[in-house]
């Protein structure tokens, strides 16, 4: 449920700030020349909406509601909503949505904007569901032009990871699907109240066309990664041999794997961290449609 707080319904005095929750993941923002550099990072326009996971005690919030059209803040923890609506309910563009983000249905929260160029989304993912959050924002990237997100650093590294380098995995390659990706800058851990004992790090996001045309493909796709990415050390053809379920029936027996590895070119004995994006279309277009194609 979105609440729009207006002038006259301020609510009563918040009389302490809530202290973070470990329960949560909380570690609130405090370096204001952070604040600074990650408001600067998504460049919010008047004419834009802006979607904040985590308003937390309304760090980024104060300058987004100065700078935006719209600024729709998620908040989980119930205790800083009246922290929230007592800082930010004279602002009209303000709206306070108090949910868990993995139950939030962004396309639906997003509709009435009419276009996906005019919403960003920001957050300060806490480090122990970002993974979570990272796979439902996924099926409503297209409800925005941008994300730029704070993760642990070791999170960043592993989404942007370059093929042959071996933090890459599972979730570089989904994410690389659906977005393109650019690590902006660390985060030191003593920007944060409470003072968290890792480093973060600042990712911006941003959608485009996948090349899978339905749900059934990108679930199939995923099932193939998993695979693929099963047993690190082991080669692709080890990890896809050992293949259950829907992507064993496509991909066939060991002649059909045999077959796979010929028609598009792809070296057996390669592991799954070297496999680029491209390649990985063309492995994924096989196992659909058995169609051949040449890696360029």
């Amino acid at each position: 449920m979105v609440t729009k707080y207006s002038k006259n319904r301020r609510p009563t005095n918040v009389s302490r700030k809530p202290y973070a929750k470990k329960s949560l993941g909380q570690n609130f923002l405090v370096d204001q020349n952070c604040i600074n550099k990650i408001i600067s990072a998504l460049d919010p326009k008047a004419d834009e909406t802006i979607v904040e996971i985590g308003s937390g005690r309304g760090a980024l919030t104060q300058m987004l509601v100065k700078m935006s059209g719209k600024v729709i803040a998620i908040e989980i923890d119930r205790e800083l909503g009246p922290l929230l609506r007592e800082e930010f309910s004279a602002n009209e563009n303000f709206f306070l949505v108090e949910k868990d983000a993995l139950e939030v249905d962004f396309r639906a929260l997003t509709a009435v904007q009419g276009s996906a160029r005019k919403t960003k989304l920001i957050a300060n993912l806490p480090y122990y569901i970002s993974t979570a959050i990272l796979q439902h924002l996924i099926q409503y990237r297209n409800s925005f032009s941008e994300l730029v997100l704070m993760l642990q650093k070791e999170v960043v590294e592993r989404i942007t990871a370059e093929p042959g380098n071996k933090q890459r995995g599972f979730l570089t390659v989904v994410i690389e699907n659906y977005f393109s990706t650019e690590k902006l800058f660390e985060v030191s851990p003593r920007s944060f109240k409470p003072v968290p004992k890792v480093t973060s790090a600042i990712i911006r996001l941003r959608p485009k066309k996948s090349f899978l045309s339905s749900r059934t493909e990108e679930d199939l796709f995923r099932e193939l990664i998993s695979v693929a990415f099963g047993q690190k050390r082991k080669t692709l053809q080890n990890n896809l041999k050992n293949a259950t379920g829907k992507i064993a029936e496509l991909i066939g027996d060991r002649e059909a794997l045999d077959a796979l590895f010929i028609k598009t070119g792809t070296d057996p004995r390669r592991r799954a961290e070297s496999v680029t994006g491209d390649e990985w279309m063309i492995l994924m277009d096989y196992v659909l449609r058995k169609t051949v194609q040449v890696i360029k």
